[in-house]
Order: C-alpha cells, then sequence, then structure tokens
C-alpha cells in the first residue's frame, strides 16, 4: 500500500503523553512509525504479548526500567490499548515517576470508560485519525472516493468491493461483540442493517427499534455504542433561538467514512449525478469538515438547520458562522437557494455557500456558490472558517 503523508501532526513536549483514536485501519499504527521511528512499540494485536501483559500488567513497567535510558526517551507506544486496559495504571505511574513519555493509540475508548479504567486524568492529550481527507491526496477523484471510501487500504485497493464487505460484514461487529459492548447480538446485527436505512436522515428511534425487534432505549444505546467506537457521529439540529416552525430535537446520524457507509447502504455511485450521489457526495464534505476541524484544533459546532415545512441546510458551523448547503448538481437553480436564503434572514451567517459540482465559482445575492475542489481548498487553507 502506498504510504500518504498525513495532515495529523502529533508534536509533543518532553514528558508529554498522549491518546490517538481512530478506527481500524485509518493509518493510526503506520503514522506513529513514520513519525516517532525511534519508539517502543506494544502491539496488543498481537496475541502472545496481549495474553502475557493481560496476565501479568506489571510486565510493561518492568520491562520499560529495564531499557537504555536512550531508547525510552522517545514516546512509548502502546498499540490497540483498549485491549488491556489495566495497564494504564503501570502507565501512570511510569508518567508521574520516571517522566517517561507514551502514545496510548486504539479504536475505542469505550471499554476503558466501562471498566473504570485509569485515563491518567489529564496526563495525556487527546488526538484522532481519520480516514484520508482531499488535502493528503491532491487531486482527488471524486467518484473513487464516493465508492471506495477513504480508509487508506480501500483508497488504494483495486479489491475494495471485498474488502469494504469484510469491514462492515465481520469487522465492524466483530469489534462491538469481541470488546463486550453488548450481548444480543442478533438484535445489533439487525440494527446494524436497520440504521443504514436512515443514514444521514432524521434519526427515528422507535422506527428503527420496530424493525430491530428492541426497544426505544436499546436503540439509542446502539447508536451510544457506534459513536463511542468512533465508528459514526450524530449532527444536531441548530437551535441557537427558540423558533417553534424549526426542528430543534432530531439529529442526523453519519458514518465515519463514506465508502463503509455505501457498502452498508449497498449504494454504488456510477456518475456525478442523481440521488446517490447527493448523499454520498454531502456525506463526503461532513467527513473533510469534521477532520479540518479536529486536525487544525478549532473546536466549532457542527449542526444542520431545518423547518418543519421541509427548508433544510445541511451544514452550519460555529453557531450560525457559516452556512453550507451541499448540491450534487453541475447548475444550480434560484429555487435550490431557498433554504440558505431562508436562514440567512433568520441566522444572520457570516457566508452562506452552496458546494456543488459547477465549474466556476459566483455570487447570488447573500449565497457563494462555490466548486466543490475550490471549496476544499479554501477550508483546508483556513479561509472558510478558523
Amino acid at each position: 500500500m502506498k504510504i500518504q503523508p498525513r495532515i495529523l501532526n502529533i508534536d509533543l513536549p518532553p514528558q508529554q503523553s498522549a491518546f490517538l483514536w481512530g478506527p481500524r485501519k485509518t493509518g493510526k499504527s503506520t503514522y506513529l512509525k513514520s513519525k516517532f521511528p525511534d519508539s517502543p512499540v506494544y502491539d496488543f494485536l498481537k496475541t502472545d504479548l496481549f495474553l502475557e501483559f493481560s496476565k501479568r500488567p506489571s510486565l510493561l513497567r518492568e520491562q520499560i526500567l529495564a531499557k537504555d535510558e536512550d531508547v525510552i526517551s522517545s514516546p512509548i507506544i502502546l498499540d490497540e490499548v483498549q485491549k488491556v486496559p489495566q495497564l494504564l495504571d503501570e502507565v501512570h505511574w511510569l508518567i508521574e515517576n520516571k517522566r517517561l513519555s507514551f502514545i496510548m493509540c486504539g479504536s475505542s475508548a469505550r471499554k476503558l470508560k466501562r471498566g473504570k479504567a485509569n485515563l491518567l486524568g489529564g496526563r495525556a492529550w487527546r488526538y484522532e485519525m481519520f480516514p484520508f481527507v482531499s488535502a493528503e491526496l491532491g487531486k482527488l477523484d471524486l467518484l473513487k472516493a464516493l465508492n471506495r471510501g477513504l480508509i487508506p487500504v480501500h483508497y488504494f485497493q483495486d479489491t475494495y468491493k471485498k474488502s469494504l464487505r469484510a469491514y462492515t460484514q465481520d469487522y465492524l461487529k466483530e469489534e462491538v461483540f469481541d470488546e463486550g459492548l453488548t450481548r444480543n447480538i442478533p438484535a445489533f446485527s439487525r440494527f446494524f442493517d436497520a440504521m443504514g436505512f436512515s443514514h444521514g436522515e432524521l434519526t427515528n428511534f422507535s422506527n428503527i427499534a420496530r424493525e430491530c425487534g428492541v426497544d426505544s432505549k436499546t436503540v439509542k444505546e446502539y447508536y451510544q455504542i457506534l459513536k463511542d467506537t468512533l465508528l459514526g457521529d450524530f449532527i444536531a439540529p441548530f437551535k441557537k433561538r427558540q423558533n417553534r416552525q424549526v426542528i430543534s430535537r432530531t439529529s442526523k446520524f453519519y458514518l465515519f467514512d463514506v465508502g463503509v457507509a455505501g457498502t452498508i447502504t449497498k449504494r454504488h455511485v456510477r456518475q456525478e449525478r442523481g440521488v446517490d450521489f447527493g448523499k454520498a457526495f454531502e456525506h463526503f464534505i461532513l467527513m473533510e469538515i469534521k477532520a479540518h476541524n479536529s486536525y487544525h484544533e478549532i473546536d466549532y459546532e457542527i449542526n444542520f438547520w431545518r423547518t418543519k415545512s421541509g427548508l433544510e441546510v445541511d451544514f452550519i458551523l460555529g453557531r450560525g458562522e457559516i452556512a453550507i448547503e451541499v448540491k450534487g448538481a453541475g447548475s444550480i437553480q434560484n429555487k435550490d437557494l431557498r433554504p440558505l436564503n431562508a436562514f440567512i434572514e433568520t441566522g444572520a451567517p457570516r457566508k452562506a455557500l452552496v458546494v456543488c459540482n459547477e465549474k466556476a465559482e459566483r455570487l447570488v445575492g447573500k449565497v457563494h456558490i462555490v466548486p466543490w475542489r475550490k471549496f476544499l481548498s479554501d477550508l483546508w487553507d483556513g479561509k472558510i472558517i478558523k
């Protein structure tokens, strides 16, 4: 697989530790090996290592203390640390007493939280790794990205369909089952399939519960499992001002990768037009925004806005500062601007954008119509939101 430079920059001062979280195969281990080539690495995906340290967590302290000082002057990497949560007490001791630095890498903090593991009380900074973003890939092939997704191995692989099927049918469910996050395996499997039908739409917990044969409370817990394992997240409605005509309670759920979502929903985008293209395109733009927010550590809110009459703006950033409508069309008509203009009247954003497939940027009233490549370039250059 081609090794691609990543935007994520873990830059630790001496004696500072960090957690690096992200779904499997997003490139965490590859990144850490490249960024910290001299670091000792403990990979708990190795069965023998996992069993050994699970039985005797003190081995970590004993082995590290036996190493030469120049070896442990670099951060010590613990890969898939959530598999051996009891190690974090040893890490805590080594940080406090030996002033050592650790990078703890994993795909889920949920097991650590549920097991009341030692999360080091703010002694470790938090980072997150996403699938590839456009700024890492140069001239992006949009249809390739929408169908394959941007998990590194899938994006570069000709046999991506088989890999995506294996990832969604085997790994994603096994990740949940192996971590013991739910005991009702058949119900969660049904939920996983039903969730795809409402992906990127207003989430109706009651409807999904009926499909799965469980109650709404259980469905909410299943969504929380996906959120805690970084497999997806909710986008909440924008509700800065109280307005009876605006939806303010029902959120939307998006998976972490557009290719994974496409496989679950049995979607294949053949051309840059149509409903399937529009949904995948919207999801792709959201993933770029989320990664930008995290990598640049800006921490702006990402919401959507929708009225009860059906007017909707896909993404509202920074508590109403930026309004973004995503359209897959190659030609934007005046009727397409109605939702943004309605939000402009009530929300007064600093910028209102339509991100689309048009070839040139133009201004219609207060709305900027922006080709998607220009939007992404401006986003990563800090010209959209800082």
